[in-house]
């Protein structure tokens, strides 16, 4: 399953790369870009094309990176959470246990009381 999910992966990367080449053939007019503040020289087309698009990747990894150091925070905290929870679940099984044992309590129990187990002196 891996292998396949790599080749079409492969075969996804070359189709782009193909459409970005014919892209860049198709559109070979050079242009000024204009920024309002400073104009960048003329350059073809499929630059500045593939240029905001590189941009608004990279602008989409940047705002995804963040989210995800975020959730990567978050999990980082619950995770410390649910052990603690666990550690002191484990400590209450134990002393419920402690507590459970005969003569853990000072006290008699059923296990030292020989009335109990249905044998009777005298029967």
């Amino acid at each position: 399953m891996g292998s396949v999910k790599r080749w079409l992966g492969y075969g996804l990367l070359l189709l782009v790369l193909l459409f970005g080449v014919l892209f860049s053939i198709q559109n070979d007019g050079r242009v000024p870009l204009d920024l309002l503040i400073v104009q960048l020289p003329a350059q073809s087309i499929a630059l500045w094309v593939l240029l905001a698009f590189a941009a608004g990747g990279l602008a989409g990894l940047l705002i995804s990176s963040v989210a995800l150091m975020r959730l990567k925070g978050q999990s980082a905290r619950l995770r410390r959470r649910v052990n603690k929870q666990n550690q002191e679940l484990d400590r209450l099984r134990t002393a419920d246990l402690r507590a459970a044992l005969p003569g853990a309590a000072g006290g008699k129990t059923t296990f030292d009381n020989p009335a109990s187990d249905g044998h009777r002196k005298g029967s």
